[in-house]
């Protein structure tokens, strides 16, 4: 297969997939927001987090106890998560629960593992 079967070799330009394109693009405040996300769900440890969450809140002990990790290092992720928008959290007596942000967050996440699925 030659490497440029896959270049357009034309130079029409197709103004209406241009025009649509353009008018359906998101500002570049929500593509930033959209990269920032998915570096936040690029890590297989706050992945493993979220899959974790999907089941219910829990507190860090118990992510640490399914993660097989320090209860340092869960929160520090748990921290990031948190900034981004992934996680919140709510505190009982000295406990603080963590649960999924909103459903987009499983959402998302369950499309994805769908998706990598699919591809397999």
């Amino acid at each position: 297969m030659p490497k440029n079967e896959y270049i357009c070799d034309c130079n029409v330009v197709h103004r209406e997939a241009v025009d649509k394109a353009l008018s359906t693009m998101p500002d570049d405040a929500v593509i930033q927001g959209i990269s920032s996300f998915f570096k936040i769900m690029g890590d297989p440890t706050r992945c493993k987090i979220i899959g974790a969450l999907l089941v219910g809140e829990m507190c860090v002990c118990d992510l640490a106890n399914v993660l097989s990790m320090s209860k340092s290092s869960i929160s520090h992720q748990l921290a990031k998560m948190r900034e981004s928008g992934v996680v919140k959290c709510r505190k009982e007596g000295k406990e603080v629960y963590y649960s999924l942000d909103d459903e987009h967050v499983s959402e998302i996440f369950e499309t994805t593992i769908t998706h990598i699925k699919h591809r397999r």
